[in-house]
């Protein structure tokens, strides 16, 4: 897959990420889509290691979307945290 194809896939997971996460998060879409491009990095390579599911499946894309929501919540602890005073 090229670069604008993992660009969308990314996007999609992201968005994906932040409906099924509760809560609100003020992210524009440049950080929706590193957050899910790093989803679905986390997933291919943890999938991958562990041999739960065939690349490029359907599995692979709803690890994505777990591995995005995940990287969510530490993202809303960090930013949590560095706005306390």
């Amino acid at each position: 897959m090229g670069i604008i194809g993992t660009i969308v896939i990314g996007f999609i997971v992201g968005v994906l990420a932040k409906f099924f996460h509760p809560g609100k998060e003020n992210m524009g879409f440049i950080v929706t889509t590193l957050l899910g491009i790093a989803g679905s990095v986390v997933a291919s390579y943890v999938g991958g290691a562990l041999n739960l599911y065939p690349s490029g499946g359907v599995g692979q894309f709803i690890a994505a979307v777990i591995g995005a929501i995940v990287l969510l919540v530490i993202y809303g602890m960090v930013k949590g945290k560095s706005n306390q005073p």
